[in-house]
């Protein structure tokens, strides 16, 4: 399991926190947020593969802002599968 970290940006949440086996994301967590909502992403997405979450959460704007908390997440599990993938350490 390679657990990946990953500095949000234009969001609520501050950090999301990962696991990742192959290409399987496992046990999301957002730092701030909307909390009900933060906590159900997780729980929705638990076993999809990056393809996954990024073809349903990418571009998904919130309010003003050009990205939300999803968008991130696409954004965060991409970059976690390429750390992973280039044997970079947890960051």
């Amino acid at each position: 399991m390679f657990h990946y970290d990953y500095k949000t940006k234009n969001t609520c949440s501050q950090l999301i926190s990962m696991d990742l086996d192959g290409d399987r994301v496992h046990n999301v967590e957002f730092l701030g947020g909307c909390n009900g909502n933060l906590k159900a992403i997780p729980a929705l997405i638990d076993g999809w593969t990056v393809d996954q979450i990024e073809e349903k959460l990418s571009g998904i704007t919130c309010g003003r802002r050009p990205t939300s908390c999803g968008d991130q997440l696409a954004k965060a599990v991409r970059e976690a599968y390429n750390a992973e993938q280039s044997g970079a350490a947890t960051r």
